[in-house]
């Protein structure tokens, strides 16, 4: 076999790990320790016992939500934070701002149950959550986004979970509604969040889940530490350092958030690059995770689940195509790889076609899978150069369909 060869072969293991080998692993994983390790889920005999508690021996929690410009949602949010079926004296509401210059902080004084920490200057989601976490008293803290709705079992089976002493930080479901605007941004993105909720359930199950989203995640007070202004992912580096602290990040499946779609793939396109920047900026602010010596299994997943994705994987998709030319052309075996790039050709031809229908606004779930998965490592690659230019920590919203 030849380097150019070795090379070819190395990429696509990386590629195929990456994307589905690591989901395949992960299983087989967990059914070894299921049936063999640990036969008997102690978990859930704990929360057989928690769904017995009375309110009495409820937790206060405080249910944490940062805004910049989010007047028309503020309404919305505040029923979703009222049908909450938890006792209402012991869930408290905090709203923090900084920059609003619409009517959200108008809307929130007319709460009573809202205590509202606002300042002038915009500074960013990390710097608002440094601020408010100042004035959080409550043992547990649950975040949640403005324009995210919390199903209103959500905080209850949150709280279960940190009944086991070793948890540290709860990951809620993120669910995308599909039929915002039933085109390729929130059909792919809700395609992608279905597959990462099968891999973070699993990698609940071998170990942790690797990282929470910022639509519904939950941690223990005493364990949050102030993070840096431009930190791009927040919600990342919070429950990652929790992990890193020899907690475990579980993950919560009745509690979900419910999100719209971005309202094209322009706007798609803003988030995919400011949290593949996140992931790369996350990498090396956590560059002694990749210590597997020190973290053993928690270092393997997080290289696996996330690492791979933002740094080494999108550059070995993308030189595939030309090595895959270049072997088919000179290599000794060349029908072989005639079959390799006749079948990345088609997938390369899919994921164009999707892009065209989606201009057209022309549904095609099918085609939206490559076209989704092509869009998401082009945006590795931008979110690099996004990372190179960024200072503080605001960035562009995206919108919501």
């Amino acid at each position: 076999m030849s380097t150019l060869e070795f090379l070819f072969f190395v990429l696509l293991f990386i590629v195929f790990y990456t994307y589905v080998g690591y989901g395949i692993l992960l299983w087989i994983l967990v059914k070894i320790k299921q049936n063999f390790l640990f036969p008997y889920d102690t978990d859930e005999q704990d929360k057989e016992i928690c769904r017995h508690k009375d309110n009495t021996a409820l937790p206060e929690i405080t249910l944490f939500i940062t805004a910049y410009n989010e007047e028309q949602v503020v309404d919305k949010k505040m029923r979703n934070c009222h049908e909450l079926d938890y006792p209402k004296e012991k869930l408290h509401i905090v709203w923090v701002t900084d920059g609003s210059n619409d009517h959200t902080n108008e809307k929130l004084k007319v709460y009573p149950d809202v205590t509202l920490l606002s300042i002038p200057e915009r500074k960013g989601k990390t710097a608002a959550i440094n601020r408010g976490m100042r004035f959080v008293t409550t043992p547990l803290v649950i975040f949640t986004d403005a324009n995210t709705f919390i199903n209103p079992q959500a905080v209850r089976e949150i709280v279960k979970c940190f009944d086991h002493p070793r948890v540290g930080c709860v990951a809620g479901e993120k669910r995308v509604d599909m039929h915002s605007t039933g085109g390729a941004a929130s059909g792919g993105e809700g395609l992608y969040w279905k597959y990462e909720s099968w891999l973070k359930k699993l990698d609940y199950q071998l170990y942790s889940t690797i990282g929470a989203a910022g639509e519904l995640f939950a941690i223990r007070t005493p364990l949050y530490e102030e993070m840096p202004e431009d930190t791009l992912l927040d919600d990342f580096m919070l429950s990652l350092r929790i992990a890193m602290k020899r907690y475990t990040i579980a993950y919560c499946d009745t509690a979900y958030a419910l999100e719209s779609g971005s309202a094209d793939m322009k706007e798609e396109e803003k988030r995919k690059v400011r949290i593949s920047a996140g992931g790369l900026q996350s990498v090396y602010r956590l560059k002694e995770l990749l210590n597997p010596l020190h973290y053993g299994i928690l270092s393997f997943q997080y290289i696996s689940h996330r690492v791979l994705r933002w740094s080494v994987t999108p550059v070995a998709l993308f030189l595939l195509l030309p090595l895959n030319i270049l072997l088919a052309a000179c290599s000794e075996n060349r029908l072989v790889y005639l079959l390799f790039l006749l079948l990345q050709s088609a997938f390369y031809a899919g994921g164009f076609y999707g892009c065209y229908l989606s201009a057209k606004s022309v549904k095609n779930k099918l085609l939206y899978i490559p076209y989704y998965f092509l869009f998401m490592n082009i945006n590795v690659i931008k979110g690099f150069f996004y990372l190179k230019r960024h200072t503080g920590g605001t960035w562009e919203k995206a919108h919501r369909a």
